[in-house]
């Protein structure tokens, strides 16, 4: 990628045009003097004009990483909805038997239907044929499980909030990456604004230079148009470069959108825009860390929830007490029910109970096995919030670090650029009184480009390291205004 001074001088810049994937507001000062030039379109179709808002919105709706963890967030409702229902006929089974069977013969006839079982020579009869049918239900409603139920949805609920948590997390860091690509967009269209400027100014010179020297001009040495030529030459390859670069974030903004041939995203502001908003004390900035990073968030849940888990287990000690429902029924034709309640009829009959269960895991090795192994989880997780939240109080203190030495940065290099209009209009009036010297001129609004490209660079630094502030206090990006 371009770097924007370079259009104007060979020096090294410290930071690159970005084109990653994350300034929020489109008003404020600009960069430069406005010019009336506008850049033409390097396609046809629909354009459409997106703010920063807009632009992120879009840009994590269609972004496939995003819904592919979005997954885990189902897949913790699953787990919480199986939870609940363990609350509420947890056990139910039915089951139904159906075939055909034969009749019975009786040959005492004094004996009715109800009472054929007394009859010792009471055969089959394979003359008389049925369909036989049977019909089981089963069923188990806890009462009382000292808590077992009600931890185990518990924890799933936290293990849900846990889950939304981390994918609020990575939504973070793609707006953040979105957020820098918006503003790579308006960075290379300044460049190329500002480049426009300088190829205007670069060829009155030219043309001033050239009339001069047909004229004779003493004050003029071949050395200055020889320099100026070498100059021209190195003007037209970096323009060259600013006009790939900005191809390339189109790019990926055509491709984060998704867009169809005929549709054309262009910033909804016009020019690059510092944003409003300021630095404020360290603490500030981690305080809302500890309380807003979805991070932090996350790990509060997830702790919470191997604690439960651990007092779902614990509850596994004690026996759970339980209602049991049972019920069956049996259908056949050809086979007469028995009256005597002693005595059941496998082939026709009706049957139902109701009872309290008492049930108690015995295997009591295996239960304090359980929750050793989710006290290690509890321990475990505790352990990863202190590790966590050194990783973001050393990436908060870098942010903070970055976004103060940006400040500085962009103050001093408007700073700059007051200095050299200062140059360049004392340099035009001494050109003016006749006694200026043309080079004197030349390096001077060279050096005032030069300086245009650089504070467009340092005011997308100060909007990017603002917003990875941002981020990192996890607070939301679209609190970022511009001037």
């Amino acid at each position: 990628m371009i770097h924007p001074q370079d259009a104007f001088s060979n020096h090294p810049s410290e930071h690159q045009l970005v084109t990653e994937v994350t300034s929020f507001s489109d008003t404020g000062t600009q960069v430069g003097q406005p010019v009336t030039k506008t850049l033409p379109m390097s396609a046809e179709g629909d354009t459409t004009k997106l703010s920063v808002r807009e632009f992120i919105r879009m840009g994590l709706k269609k972004s496939g990483q995003l819904q592919y963890q979005s997954h885990n967030v189902t897949l913790a409702e699953n787990t919480l909805d199986a939870a609940r229902l363990t609350r509420t006929l947890p056990s139910l089974h039915f089951s139904s038997q159906h075939g055909v069977i034969p009749g019975v013969y009786s040959s005492d006839t004094a004996l009715s239907d109800g009472s054929l079982y007394l009859d010792p020579n009471l055969k089959n009869d394979w003359e008389d044929w049925a369909v036989f049918t049977r019909a089981e239900l089963s069923a188990i409603q806890p009462i009382y499980t000292w808590g077992g139920i009600r931890n185990s949805i518990d924890a799933a609920q936290n293990a849900h909030d846990a889950a939304s948590h981390q994918f609020e997390a990575a939504k973070a860091e793609a707006a953040l990456q979105l957020y820098t690509l918006y503003y790579s967009r308006l960075l290379a269209r300044e460049i190329q604004y500002i480049l426009q400027d300088a190829q205007s100014v670069s060829d009155t010179v030219k043309d001033e230079l050239e009339s001069l020297l047909e004229q004779g001009d003493p004050d003029l040495q071949e050395a200055d148009v020889f320099k100026f030529d070498l100059y021209m030459a190195d003007f037209q390859i970096q323009r060259a470069e600013a006009t790939a670069s900005e191809a390339a974030v189109l790019r990926l903004w055509h491709h984060i959108l998704q867009a169809d041939p005929l549709t054309r995203y262009e910033p909804s502001s016009t020019r690059l825009q510092q944003t409003t908003a300021e630095l404020t004390s360290f603490e500030s900035y981690q305080t809302a860390a500890m309380y807003q990073r979805p991070e932090m968030k996350s790990l509060a849940a997830g702790i919470e929830a191997t604690r439960l888990a651990v007092e779902a287990s614990k509850s596994q000690f004690k026996p759970a007490l339980l209602l049991g429902i049972t019920a069956s029924f049996a259908h056949t034709p050809n086979r007469p029910r028995q009256t005597n309640p002693f005595i059941i009829n496998n082939t026709n009959y009706a049957s139902a109970g109701i009872g309290l269960v008492l049930r108690q895991n015995l295997n009591f090795s295996s239960v304090a096995n359980r929750v050793e192994r989710n006290r290690i989880h509890y321990r475990q997780t505790q352990d990863l919030k202190i590790a966590v939240t050194d990783g973001l109080m050393l990436q908060l203190t870098e942010a903070y670090s970055d976004a103060s030495a940006a400040q500085t940065k962009l103050d001093q290099t408007r700073q700059k650029l007051q200095t050299a209009k200062e140059w360049v209009r004392h340099e035009q009036l001494n050109w003016d009184l006749g006694f200026g010297e043309i080079d004197n001129l030349v390096e001077a609004v060279q050096k005032e480009f030069e300086l245009r490209a650089e504070l467009a660079q340092k005011i997308f630094d100060y909007n990017v390291k603002m917003a990875t502030l941002y981020k990192a206090s996890g607070l939301p990006l679209d609190q970022l205004t511009a001037q």
